[in-house]
């Protein structure tokens, strides 16, 4: 297994879309848990600590219950925010009756992204085998800003962090945006 982002070829245009987005994204992290307090969300500080690695920046972070008005209700909160470019919400992706991140964000997207689950999905089935399709992990746009929807496992935040949103984050909010 490669560990390289997937990428378009170079003469599809994507290249020079990902040249036009803002040079640092400032995406706020939203982690989803009935358990996780500051010092125990390991995803979100991987996130935040891939993020600015990769140039852009944490502009909010936040601990929700799993809830879904508690979740609803941040999501449409954030959106509405001029700081923020993005969102990424871990936890909460699973099939556990306490897992309601899809069920609290699906109705609010404007546009799905469904080829962000899809990739998720066969990338997490070259690592953990056929538990892959546990995962509601998604992707979609509200408010003219892309929301992604991550599991809560690190391992699982990793890789879509590394092979899928890094490479294109830049990419999703310039065509978000327009």
């Amino acid at each position: 297994m490669s560990s390289e982002p997937l990428r378009a070829p170079a003469e599809s245009g994507a290249d020079e879309h990902r040249a036009s987005g803002p040079k640092a994204v400032r995406v706020g992290v939203l982690t989803v848990s009935d358990t996780r307090d500051a010092h125990g969300d390991l995803s979100g500080a991987l996130i935040r600590t891939l993020l600015e690695s990769g140039g852009h920046v944490v502009a909010a972070q936040s601990i929700v219950k799993d809830e879904r008005g508690a979740i609803a209700s941040t999501v449409v909160d954030w959106t509405m925010e001029d700081q923020l470019d993005a969102l990424i919400v871990t936890g909460g992706t699973g099939i556990a009756s306490r897992d309601t991140t899809p069920d609290a964000v699906e109705p609010l997207f404007e546009r799905v992204l469904p080829g962000f689950g899809e990739l998720f999905r066969m990338l997490s089935f070259e690592e953990v085998g056929s538990a892959a399709m546990l995962s509601r992990a998604q992707a979609g746009v509200v408010r003219r800003k892309p929301v992604l929807l991550l599991p809560g496992s690190r391992n699982a935040v990793k890789l879509a962090m590394e092979r899928l949103i890094l490479p294109e984050l830049r990419h999703l909010v310039f065509e978000s945006g327009k």
